[in-house]
C-alpha cells in the first residue's frame, strides 16, 4: 500500500472545542495544557515529564496549578521546553485586544555562575481555539519569491504575443488603424462649432476599438506581405548595381577566377578609349601638316649671274623670265627677218 504523506506542520491548522470546553476555555492557566493536545507538542520535552510527575504526586500538585508556578519550575531544568513568551491577559488583566498567545519552543542551556543559554526553535500562535505554527524565515521568502516568479512567467507569457512586427513600422503593441477618409459632407459637419457637440459613448468606444482590433488582426498578414515586397523592390532600385565584394569570384568551384568590379572595368574602359581618341587626333594633325607641306611650290634658289654671257644676263636682270641653269649655257633666239613692204 503507498504510504501517505504527512502535511508539514507550518501548512496546517489544528483545533479542538471539545477539549477547549473541558477546559473551562482557553486562558493564561489552560493554554499550555491545551496546547499539549495538538501534534506540534513533543512528548519528550521537559514540560512533559514536569506534568506527569505533578499528577502522580500529589506534593507536586501546585506547581500544575498555575502558569507562574510551572514555568518558575521549567527555568529551573536544562532542555527542550515549551514556554508562553506573549500573554494577551497578564495575569487576569487585559493589555492587548488581539487574543493572541505566543508559545515558544526554545532549548535551555545552562552554565555556572552565569545566566541561562537559551536558543529559540520555533514559535506557535494560539487563536482562540486554533494553533498555528509559525513559518520560518527561509520558508517565508522561498515563498515569496515563488510567487514572484510565477507571476512574471505568467507576466511574459501574455505579453510575448502582444507585439507586432511590420517593416513599416517595426514593434508595436497595438494595431495599426487608417484613417478614414471623410467625405465632404461630413468635412463641413467637422467644421461646425463644438458647442453642442455631445460627449462620446464610453461602450460604444470600447466595442468599436474591440471590432477594430478583430478585424486589424484578421488582415495584418496581407498588410505585411505588401510592405515586404515594396521594400524588397525599393532596396533593388537602390542596391542593384552594387557588389558585395570588390572583386567577385567568377566560375565554377575549383575553378574560381577574381574578377574586376564594374566600376573598375568601367573606369578602365573609358581610359582606353581616351588614349586611343588622343592617338587618333594626335595622328590626324601629323597627317594634315604633311600634306600643307606637299601642296606648297617651293621656293627657287637665287641664280648665280657670273660667268655668263651679257645677254643672257641682262636678260635674267630684265625679268628673269627664263632661268637658266648654270653650267648648261643659253641658246640664242634667232631674230625672223621682216620682208620689205611688210608692215610692222
Amino acid at each position: 500500500m503507498a504510504t501517505v504523506e504527512e502535511p508539514l506542520l507550518d501548512e496546517i491548522q489544528w483545533r479542538s472545542p471539545p477539549i477547549a470546553q473541558g477546559m473551562g476555555g482557553i486562558h493564561t492557566n489552560t493554554v499550555l495544557p491545551y496546547f499539549y493536545e495538538s501534534p506540534y507538542f513533543d512528548r519528550t520535552s521537559n514540560n512533559a515529564i514536569l506534568s506527569s510527575q505533578a499528577l502522580y504526586n500529589p506534593s507536586m500538585f501546585h506547581i500544575i496549578a498555575t502558569r507562574e508556578a510551572f514555568e518558575g519550575r521549567l527555568r529551573t531544568m536544562a532542555g527542550l521546553e515549551f514556554m508562553v513568551t506573549h500573554d494577551p491577559s497578564d495575569g487576569g488583566q487585559i493589555v492587548s485586544n488581539s487574543g493572541v498567545w505566543v508559545i515558544r519552543k526554545q532549548n535551555r542551556r545552562k552554565r555556572p555562575g552565569e545566566e541561562d543559554e537559551v536558543a529559540p526553535l520555533s514559535s506557535y500562535f494560539v487563536v482562540g481555539e486554533s494553533v498555528y505554527m509559525a513559518p520560518s524565515v527561509g520558508n517565508i521568502l522561498g515563498g515569496r519569491l515563488l510567487s514572484t516568479v510565477t507571476s512574471l512567467t505568467k507576466f511574459l507569457a501574455t505579453a510575448s504575443s502582444l507585439p507586432i512586427f511590420t517593416p513599416s513600422l517595426g514593434y508595436t503593441y497595438l494595431p495599426f488603424v487608417a484613417k478614414p477618409v471623410s467625405a465632404p459632407g461630413s468635412l463641413q459637419a467637422t467644421q461646425t462649432s463644438k458647442e453642442s457637440t455631445p460627449l462620446p459613448d464610453t461602450q460604444v468606444s470600447v466595442k468599436s476599438n474591440k471590432t477594430s482590433h478583430l478585424s486589424e488582426k484578421s488582415s495584418i498578414p496581407d498588410l505585411r506581405g505588401t510592405s515586404l515586397l515594396a521594400d524588397s523592390f525599393r532596396l533593388a532600385n537602390i542596391y542593384g548595381a552594387e557588389y558585395m565584394d570588390e572583386n567577385p569570384l567568377v566560375g565554377e568551384p575549383g575553378s574560381f577566377i577574381l574578377q574586376k568590379s564594374r566600376d573598375a572595368a568601367a573606369q578602365a574602359q573609358s581610359q582606353s578609349q581616351s588614349q586611343v581618341s588622343s592617338q587618333s587626333q594626335s595622328q590626324s594633325t601629323i597627317k594634315s601638316s604633311v600634306v600643307v607641306k606637299a601642296s606648297a611650290p617651293p621656293t627657287p634658289a637665287p641664280i648665280k649671274t657670273e660667268g655668263l654671257p651679257p645677254e643672257v644676263r641682262k636678260g635674267v636682270k630684265a625679268g628673269e623670265k627664263t632661268p637658266v641653269t648654270p653650267g648648261t649655257g643659253g641658246k640664242k633666239r634667232k631674230k625672223s627677218r621682216v620682208a620689205p613692204g611688210t608692215p610692222k
